[in-house]
C-alpha cells in the first residue's frame, strides 16, 4: 500500500479484495455504462490556459459550505452500504473526513446509522435522504439526522426508480446477511431479500415514492429548518426550479451513472446549471473526480466544490480508514499542485479563464 501514488489504484485492489457481487455492485453503472465512462473521460478533454509567474508560495484551500468552514472544496458523497467494503464501514469513512476537516454525506442506505456516525466525534455531518411512500418515516429519518447533529439533508432526486444495472442482476444482488440498513431498522420497511434479479432494485421499488415532486422539496422545508441541498440535477430548467422551490444549493449529480444512461458527464451539465443557478445558491459536482486536476477544472466552469464517491468505498476495501485518509490527502496534495502550477493562490482566483473545454468558441487573444 505504500507504493499508492493516485486515487485510481485503490480500484484494483478493491477488487482483488471484495467478493464479485460487492465489487460489481461498488463499481458498475447502468445499462451500456456509457454514462460511466463519459464521467471520467469527460474531464480529459478540459485543457488548462495556466498563468505563470505569479507568486504561488502560499496556498489557500480553504472554503465555507452552507456557512460551515472545511479545509478544501473536496467532500465525501453519500454511498451505500459501507460496511460492505470494510468491517467499519462509515465509522472509518466519517473519522477519515473529520481528520481532513471536511464533509461527509452519509447515506440513507448506510450500515451504519446516524447515531452511530456521530458517536465518532465531532465533525460536519450532512444526511443523504431517500423520500419514502411513508411519510411518517420520511419524519422520523430527518428528525433523527437532526438530533444526532446532522447540517443538512441532501434530497436524492434522480430515483423514482433504481436504474438498471445489469450486473446486479446477473448477480442477484442482496445486503450480506450481518448487514441491515441501519438507518431503517425497527422502522417496518421490510427486508432487502435475496430475488432472481436485484435485491436492491426491488427493495427500491417497494420503498421510494415515485410521485416524488417539487410539492416534496417545499413538504421538506415545512418538516425541518435544516438546509437542503438537491442531488441529481443536471439541466438549466431543473436549476432554476430547484432555486424557485427553495434549496439552498444543487448538486450536478448523475448518480455515478447508476440511473439513466447516456445522460452527460456532471463536469459537462456542470455549466449549464452554474449559468441558470445565477450565483444565488452554490453548484457542487458529484461523478467522475480521481485527480486533484479535475477538482480544479470542475472549480473553474463554477462549482462551489465537489464530492467523491467510489475511491472512497475502493479505498474503504483496501485500507479502511487508512485509505479514506490516503484518498483525501492525494487528492488535496494534487488540488494544491494544480493550482500552484496554474497560477492561483486561493479558490477565488480560479476562474473559467483558466481552462479551454472542447465546447468553447475559438478563442480570440486579446491584446495586450
Amino acid at each position: 500500500m505504500d507504493q499508492i501514488t493516485n486515487v485510481m489504484e485503490y480500484k484494483e485492489i478493491a477488487r482483488q479484495k471484495l467478493p464479485k457481487m460487492v465489487y460489481d455492485y461498488y463499481a458498475s453503472g447502468a445499462e451500456d455504462q456509457w454514462t460511466l465512462k463519459e464521467n471520467r473521460n469527460a474531464f480529459s478533454r478540459i485543457l488548462f490556459r495556466p498563468r505563470i509567474l505569479i507568486d504561488v508560495s502560499k496556498i489557500d484551500m480553504s472554503t465555507t459550505v452552507l456557512g460551515f468552514k472545511i479545509s478544501m472544496p473536496i467532500m465525501i458523497a453519500p454511498t451505500a452500504m459501507q460496511k460492505m467494503a470494510h468491517p467499519e464501514g462509515e465509522y472509518a469513512t466519517a473519522r477519515a473526513a473529520s481528520a481532513a476537516d471536511t464533509i461527509m454525506i452519509l447515506s440513507s442506505w448506510a450500515t451504519s446509522s446516524v447515531e452511530e456516525v456521530a458517536s465518532t466525534g465531532p465533525g460536519v455531518r450532512f444526511f443523504q435522504l431517500y423520500v419514502l411512500k411513508d411519510r411518517n418515516v420520511v419524519v422520523q429519518l430527518v428528525r433523527r439526522a437532526e438530533r444526532a447533529g446532522f447540517k443538512a439533508i441532501a434530497l436524492t432526486v434522480d430515483t423514482p426508480r433504481l436504474g438498471r444495472r445489469e450486473a446486479d442482476i446477473k448477480n442477484r444482488f442482496t445486503l450480506p446477511p450481518h448487514l441491515t440498513l441501519k438507518n431503517y431498522e425497527g422502522l417496518d420497511l421490510g427486508k432487502l431479500e435475496k430475488t432472481d434479479g436485484s435485491g436492491l432494485a426491488s427493495y427500491a421499488a417497494a420503498q421510494t415514492d415515485q410521485s416524488l415532486s417539487w410539492k416534496d422539496v417545499k413538504w421538506l422545508q415545512t418538516i425541518t429548518s435544516l438546509p437542503i441541498l438537491v442531488k441529481g440535477v443536471l439541466t438549466a430548467e431543473d436549476a432554476r426550479l430547484a432555486v424557485q422551490n427553495g434549496a439552498a444549493g444543487i448538486i450536478v449529480s448523475n448518480h455515478g451513472a447508476r440511473q439513466l444512461d447516456y445522460v452527460p458527464s456532471t463536469i459537462v451539465a456542470l455549466e449549464e446549471v452554474v449559468k441558470a443557478a445565477q450565483g444565488r445558491v452554490p453548484v457542487f459536482l458529484d461523478g467522475g473526480v480521481r485527480r486533484g486536476t479535475d477538482v480544479f477544472k470542475a472549480m473553474a466552469l463554477g462549482a462551489s466544490g465537489i464530492f467523491i464517491g467510489r475511491p472512497v468505498v475502493f479505498s474503504l476495501a483496501a485500507e479502511g480508514e487508512a485509505g479514506v485518509r490516503k484518498v483525501l490527502q492525494m487528492l488535496r496534495d494534487e488540488f494544491e499542485l494544480t493550482m500552484a502550477l496554474s497560477g492561483c493562490r486561493s479558490l477565488k482566483e480560479i476562474s473559467r479563464h483558466h481552462i479551454v473545454t472542447d465546447w468553447d468558441a475559438p478563442r480570440v487573444v486579446p491584446r495586450l
